[in-house]
């Protein structure tokens, strides 16, 4: 069972591939994901207690330098928010639909996590940089007060940061948009 994930997010592929090599070397982490994304940003996500992780972040943040552009460690993070990056969410059917894009992977994997953790409402995808610009999104389904609650308090987090783009709620999408976002 995972007990947190951190990510960190660079500027340069080149060394995010050392911050990547470092992280897993300085503590006792899983590497889930390393890899480029648009517009030549690169990112590093690892799983494991708490502590491992946060000495695993803090390792990649030294070598990652002036190239980091943003980073998390995230404890008790939420079953849904895995199974939506991986693109594996349980999702069959969309009530409502809730639209959270963001700047950062960094920041709209935690704005995921405060939805999801705010309302009754399921992750559909964690949507993370690759072909959009660098810009990631999360969708996610509930009844309509719910889905809006999730977006407000995911998008409250990341507008903190700087780093929100938009946010929708969709009270009630067209079946052939429904087929689409799956």
């Amino acid at each position: 069972m995972l007990h947190a994930i951190g990510l960190l997010e660079l500027t340069s592929i080149a060394r995010g591939i050392e911050s990547a090599d470092t992280m897993v070397k300085a503590s006792q982490v899983e590497l889930l994901e390393a890899k480029p994304i648009c517009p030549g940003k690169y990112i590093v996500l690892v799983a494991g207690d708490v502590a491992a992780v946060q000495s695993s972040i803090d390792a990649g943040k030294a070598i990652g330098a002036d190239a980091v552009v943003d980073d998390f460690v995230l404890s008790n993070v939420h079953p849904f928010v895995i199974a939506a990056i991986s693109s594996a969410s349980p999702v069959t059917d969309i009530a409502a639909l809730g639209i959270i894009e963001t700047f950062s992977v960094a920041s709209l994997i935690v704005a995921a996590d405060i939805a999801v953790k705010a309302a009754q409402v399921t992750l559909i995808e964690i949507r993370t940089g690759m072909g959009i610009g660098g810009k990631s999104f999360v969708t996610l389904t509930g009844d309509v007060s719910s889905v809006q609650a999730a977006v407000d308090a995911g998008a409250a987090h990341a507008a903190e940061r700087g780093m929100v783009v938009d946010r929708v709620v969709i009270a009630s999408p067209h079946v052939q948009l429904k087929r689409c976002i799956f």
